[in-house]
């Protein structure tokens, strides 16, 4: 009887079963409800209509939901075995977006691909996750003293930054600056470290600065004072704030916004698509959205505490980081707090790209939570000493 329980224990079909149910299902519910406000709103987006946003945004996380769970599948010797395969594509894509990349409004962050328009800056922040983890799960406490340990790491982090900058895009190259931030302090970097390599900071942002559009510089010159040219480069916050204000407690209804449905709001089904929200379902709205959003991440974190292995736990960190600061980053933006930049809401702003990228990244954090007992690159005893 146990030889017979140990075959059927062996049979493919079984292991998938097992994997399907260690899911974490309540997880995947939490991203369909956020799929779900975002389909809600880009249909408003449409004056109430399903096309052009909301139906091909629901295809689209169609699809990322079958991506999602199939990657959720994948064991952490996969995972890592296409760790640096993956970071050298999204190195070659985000070249070729220099050289042929479609531009628009004055950036070049697109390639086109058998017909699809592919943002290559959104798949290398998931490659460099899992390249990084792929680094980190073999060095112990004790290498990380080693400042030669951290220079290829550091490089794999600094080379798509620039990258990213010189396309240009600002929102993007800060948020992979703070995954790789987040990654090296996770595998244990020593507080010295952390500080020389903030020394390079400074003259960063000069040259990011540099290679800024003249837009783009408007941008940040009349973010603390967005009066002063309230018809160019201070019209989208202007109109943000008013549309976040107008909203009150409860907003002006579904379908009702003013802003958002005369169109007086810019970008209202990208970049800006929370303060359309906002504007319709008020403060209160807007703070169960908040609170969706929070509810994601603190699920990754504790995904990422439970994993028994190094690098699921830091696969798991570095994607909850990444989705942490595609939500800051936006919803920072909407309000006024900092500069405006193009970065969307994930799931809720429009965006083929940015969907794919999520719900692959969601997919790499359910397989650490599926695998989390696997003792492949196991947290023991010598690297936390």
């Amino acid at each position: 009887m146990k030889f017979h329980k140990r075959l059927l224990r062996d049979e493919p079909s079984f292991r998938l079963l097992s994997k399907l149910w260690r899911i974490s299902w309540l997880y995947v519910l939490l991203i369909c409800a956020l799929a779900g406000v975002g389909y809600v709103t880009l249909y408003s987006a449409a004056g109430g209509a399903p096309y052009p946003f909301a139906a091909p945004q629901a295809a689209r996380f169609a699809v990322g939901l079958v991506l999602m769970i199939t990657v959720a599948m994948l064991p952490p010797k996969i995972l890592v075995r296409g760790a640096w395969p993956l970071y050298f594509v999204s190195i070659i894509l985000l070249v070729a977006v220099l050289h042929m990349g479609h531009t628009g409004k004055g950036a070049e962050r697109w390639l086109m691909i058998g017909g699809l328009q592919v943002q290559p800056s959104e798949y290398a922040k998931v490659a460099l996750v899992l390249a990084l983890a792929s680094w980190f799960y073999r060095i112990n406490y004790r290498r990380m003293g080693n400042p030669l340990w951290l220079i290829p790491p550091a490089f794999m982090v600094l080379l798509p930054v620039v990258l990213v900058l010189k396309e240009p895009n600002l929102g993007t190259a800060t948020i992979i600056g703070g995954i790789g931030a987040t990654l090296f302090f996770a595998a244990g970097m020593r507080l010295w470290q952390i500080i020389l390599l903030l020394l390079p900071v400074p003259y960063l942002a000069k040259f990011a600065y540099t290679h800024l559009h003249d837009y783009q510089r408007a941008r940040i010159t009349t973010f603390l004072n967005p009066e002063s040219d309230p018809l160019g480069a201070g019209y989208n916050i202007i109109q943000s704030k008013i549309a976040l204000g107008s909203g009150g407690m409860w907003g002006q209804g579904y379908l009702h916004g003013s802003q958002g449905q005369l169109n007086f709001l810019p970008e209202k089904q990208t970049d800006f698509i929370f303060t359309m929200l906002a504007e319709e379902w008020g403060f209160a709205g807007a703070i169960a959205v908040i609170g969706l959003l929070l509810l994601l991440i603190l699920g990754g974190m504790v995904m990422a505490i439970r994993s028994r292995n190094r690098f699921g736990r830091l696969v798991a960190l570095g994607i909850s980081m990444n989705f942490f600061l595609y939500c800051l980053v936006n919803l920072s933006m909407v309000m006024g707090a900092i500069p405006v930049g193009g970065v969307p809401l994930p799931l809720v702003s429009y965006g083929g790209s940015a969907m794919l990228n999520v719900m692959l990244g969601f997919g790499l954090l359910l397989s650490t939570w599926v695998h989390r007992d696997s003792r492949f690159g196991e947290i023991n005893e010598e690297d936390t000493q």
